[in-house]
C-alpha cells in the first residue's frame, strides 16, 4: 500500500482547503492553452502495510472427477478402430463378449457416459458394467495360468457367471470357475458360490464350521446350506431341502458324513446345546453382516431391555401397510430392530417383542466361552404366555427372584408351578462378527 506526500509541484491541484468547511471545493488555474504534462509524485512505501496482508485464495478446484476405467489393451483386431468403428461392433456384438468388453472402457475414456453408450449400442448400464468386470476377472483367471479349457468354457454366455466371483481372491477364482463348469451352475448359483467362499471364514465358531474346508468351493457352498438347514424348525420341508443341497455339494468325506448326521437326527431340533436334560429346541442363528439388505423379506420388532415392564409396555401389534409396506404401529416406542424373514419370525402375528440381554448366560443350557462374550436378542411371543410344551422355552422374571429375565424350559417351569410367563421364545439371534481371515490381502486383488 503506498502513502501519497500531502504536497504537490506547482501548477497542480491544490489540495489544502484552507477553509475546512471548503473541503470538498477545489480551485485550479485555468486550464486554456496549458499543455499538459506529466509531473514528478513524490511517494513512499510504508511497510506497515503489509502486516494485515493475505494472498488471495487459490483459484476452486474441480473436485468431482467423472469415471474413467483403467486402460485396457484392445485385442489386436481391434487396435486400429476409430470411435464409430467401435460403436459399430459393440452394437453388433461382433466377436466374443470379452473380447469387445474393452471397448466399452476405451469409449468411456473418449468422453462416452454408460447412457450415451446404450443408445448408441443398444447396450444397458448394468449389462457394461457386467461385461468390464467379468473380463477382469477372466483376466486374472489367465495370469493365473487357468486350463484353456476351463476358460474356452465361459466363451458362450460367461459375463454373467465371471462377474459374481470379482469379490474373491485370485487364488479362489479359479476353483470357483472349475466348480461353476463342473456342476453346470447357473448366474443364480454363481452367486451363491461366491457369497458362501466369501462368508465362510466369519463363521469361525458355529456348530459344524470345522467339519468343511475352506479352500474347496464345494464344501463352503455346502456349510452355507447346512447353516440355513439349521435355521429352519425340525422338522420341516425347508431344513431337509437345504441339507440335501448340502449333501449334494459337499466335497469331503468329513462334511458329508456330518450333514449325514444331521439328516438322520429325526425329532431334535437346530443348534444343540447338551446339559443333561435335552437338547435345546429353539433356533440359535448368528446375524450376517448385511443379511438383512439382503433378505427378501423382514420383520421389524420392538427391542426391550431385560425388564418385565418393557415387556409388557412394548407395542403388541405391529403390521405393514400400502405398497411400501410402512411400518405402523399402535404406539410409539424408542427402540427397534429389522431382522431377515426366518421360519420361526415369518408367522409371527400380533405380540412379538425382542428383549436384548448382555450375555447368553440367561440361557437355561450349558455355558460356553461365547455365552460370556457377546449380546444376544431374544425373539418372544408375547400372545402365548401359557406354558404348555414341556421341551418349550419361555421368557420369565426370574422367579420373581430379583434376577431379572431369562429363558427357562417348560418342565422347570412346571416344577416349580409356574403356568404363565411372558412369552414363548421363538429364537436367539448373535450378533453380526468380522474375521480378519474374511479380509483379502494386498496380493490377493489384481
Amino acid at each position: 500500500m503506498l502513502s501519497i506526500s500531502p504536497s504537490v509541484t506547482a501548477n497542480t491541484l491544490s489540495l489544502k482547503p484552507n477553509n475546512p468547511n471548503d473541503l470538498f471545493l477545489v480551485s485550479s488555474p485555468s486550464f486554456t492553452n496549458r499543455r499538459h504534462s506529466s509531473k514528478p509524485i513524490s511517494a513512499i512505501i510504508n511497510p506497515s502495510s503489509f502486516r494485515n496482508y493475505r494472498p488471495p485464495p487459490p483459484p476452486q478446484q474441480q473436485v468431482y472427477q467423472p469415471f474413467r476405467p483403467p486402460p485396457e489393451p484392445l485385442p489386436s483386431q481391434y487396435g486400429n478402430l476409430d470411435i464409430a468403428g467401435r460403436i459399430d461392433i459393440l452394437a453388433d456384438r461382433l466377436g466374443l463378449w470379452y473380447q469387445y468388453a474393452p471397448l466399452i472402457s476405451s469409449l468411456i475414456r473418449e468422453g462416452f457416459s454408460p447412457p450415451t453408450i446404450e443408445e448408441t449400442t443398444g447396450i444397458s448400464g448394468v449389462e457394461q458394467n457386467r461385461l468390464i468386470v467379468a473380463a477382469q476377472v477372466r483376466d486374472s483367471l489367465v495370469e493365473s495360468n487357468a486350463d484353456p479349457e476351463l476358460l474356452a468354457a465361459f466363451d458362450t454366455g460367461g459375463a454373467e457367471l465371471l462377474y459374481e466371483l470379482r469379490l474373491l481372491s485370485t487364488s479362489q477364482r479359479v476353483a470357483a470357475a472349475l466348480f461353476l463348469v463342473e456342476n453346470r451352475c447357473d448366474g443364480k448359483a454363481a452367486k451363491e458360490l461366491a457369497r458362501a467362499m466369501k462368508d465362510f471364514p466369519s463363521r469361525r465358531g458355529d456348530k459344524g464350521w470345522e467339519s468343511f474346508d475352506y479352500t474347496l468351493p464345494g464344501d463352503c457352498l455346502s456349510f452355507m446350506y447346512y447353516r440355513q438347514a439349521r435355521e429352519h424348525r425340525n422338522p420341516s420341508e425347508q431344513r431337509t431341502l437345504a441339507l440335501e443341497q448340502a449333501l449334494r455339494v459337499a466335497e469331503t468325506e468329513r462334511a458329508r458324513n456330518l450333514v449325514l448326521e444331521e439328516l438322520e437326527r429325526s425329532g431334535e431340533e437346530q443348534d444343540e446345546a447338551e446339559d443333561g436334560e435335552g437338547v435345546t429346541r429353539v433356533p440359535v442363528v448368528r446375524l450376517r453382516i448385511g443379511e438383512v439388505a439382503e433378505a427378501r423379506s423382514v420383520v421389524v420388532l420392538p427391542v426391550c431391555a431385560a425388564d418385565e415392564r418393557e415387556v409388557l409396555e412394548a407395542p403388541f401389534e405391529c403390521r405393514s401397510e400400502g405398497e411400501f409396506g410402512v411400518v405402523v404401529a399402535e404406539k410409539g416406542w424408542g427402540r427397534w430392530v429389522a431382522l431377515p424373514g426366518w421360519d420361526p419370525l415369518v408367522g409371527l402375528g400380533k405380540g412379538g417383542v425382542v428383549v436384548s440381554f448382555a450375555d447368553a448366560r440367561v440361557l437355561p443350557w450349558k455355558a460356553n466361552r461365547w455365552y460370556r462374550e457377546e449380546a444376544i436378542l431374544v425373539v418372544a411371543d408375547r400372545s402365548k404366555r401359557e406354558v404348555g410344551a414341556d421341551d418349550g422355552f419361555y421368557l420369565v422374571n426370574g422367579y420373581g427372584d430379583g434376577k431379572g429375565l431369562k429363558v427357562e424350559r417348560g418342565f422347570t417351569l412346571k416344577e416349580k408351578g409356574f403356568t404363565q410367563s411372558l412369552g414363548a421364545v421363538l429364537l436367539v439371534v448373535r450378533p453380526p462378527k468380522e474375521e480378519d481371515d474374511d479380509q483379502l490381502r494386498d496380493e490377493d486383488w489384481d
